[in-house]
């Protein structure tokens, strides 16, 4: 049986909750029994995979501790990587313990220190096709699919739309987990006061889909991303892509991608608002092919073979 380490709870709509529930369903497609679980506390196991280096650190000692000779898997997050392992925290010992370190996109190889480097494997993340819904006939709607965090820079957008010209029809539909309850009392307050915006609240899962699937635009404006779901769910849908201009990003759509803004820049992102709106120079029309072109980047299959040898890699039986 292989151990699944997840900082998050397996039903939440975090990212981790969202990989941990994939990740499991791969590894008993590929014939191993899987036991998710928070933290580790005891048990007979043929291998860890443990998300988040850093949350999950304690986990990693006490299963090594417990079986010197099982494999461990150790996949490294935006907020383990970004902007580097010693300001973000991650224990160098713990990584040493890994036989593999999975990284979310392949810029971050970069950021494994060169003693490990060759144990870094790239594992995109993957989503079924999403059907596309029409869109709403009234407005140009944009979604955010992020939980009010810091690194997530939820105010960014709200404060792009408000340098908008007054007959644009951009609307952001914001949907996410109060976090932090300075920045959800500012979405709060924009909600109310900012009629380019509104903050949702936290969404299930299918209905954040929905909304994704009927938008014609999804924005990321994170300060740092390992490799985002909500782009590999954007790329699903055939829905183009704007994003900080970020590693985590260009690890997934192509340091060439036209959709990029500087981080943080509230009046950068209205310009690119406005030209994707107007489809300026086919703006909006080449980031839609770019995006729809990127599709199979995450087709299921990809993922679940990359598991595949990922655990041939560490000796393990795999049912193909």
């Amino acid at each position: 049986m292989i151990l699944l380490v997840t900082p998050t709870a397996l039903n939440s709509d975090h990212g981790n909750g969202v990989s941990a529930r994939r990740w499991a369903a791969i590894l008993r497609e590929l014939g191993h029994e899987v036991y998710v679980t928070q933290e580790y506390r005891g048990g007979v196991y043929s291998a860890l995979v443990a998300l988040h280096a850093r949350k999950s650190a304690d986990s990693v000692r006490a299963f090594n501790a417990d079986h010197p000779r099982a494999p461990i898997v150790v996949a490294l997050t935006g907020t383990d990587l970004y902007p580097d392992l010693d300001t973000t925290g991650v224990d160098p010992d713990v990584l040493a313990l890994a036989e593999r370190l999975i990284v979310l996109q392949p810029h971050g190889l970069r950021q494994l220190p060169p003693a490990i480097a060759d144990r870094g494997r790239v594992i995109i993340q993957s989503m079924s096709a999403i059907q596309a819904q029409p869109p709403l006939a009234d407005r140009f709607e944009v979604v955010f699919l992020a939980h009010l965090r810091p690194v997530k820079d939820p105010l960014l957008l709200a404060q792009a739309v408000r340098l908008l010209p007054a007959n644009s029809k951009i609307f952001i539909s914001h949907a996410g987990a109060p976090r932090d309850a300075g920045l959800a009392a500012e979405a709060a307050t924009e909600t109310n006061r900012n009629p380019r915006y509104e903050w949702l609240g936290p969404i299930p899962r299918g209905g954040a889909l929905a909304l994704l699937a009927r938008s014609r635009l999804l924005a990321l404006t994170s300060l740092h991303e390992g490799g985002a779901n909500v782009v590999s769910e954007a790329l699903a849908a055939g829905v183009p892509v704007i994003s900080s201009a970020i590693p985590g990003s260009f690890g997934l759509l192509g340091e060439d991608y036209p959709g990029y803004f500087p981080v943080g820049d509230a009046a950068a992102l209205a310009e690119i608002l406005d030209a994707v709106e107007e489809n300026r120079g086919d703006y909006y029309t080449s980031l839609k092919e770019h995006c729809v072109r990127l599709g199979s980047l995450v087709d299921p299959a990809h993922e679940k073979r990359a598991f595949a040898v990922l655990l041939k890699e560490l000796g393990l039986p795999v049912i193909d």
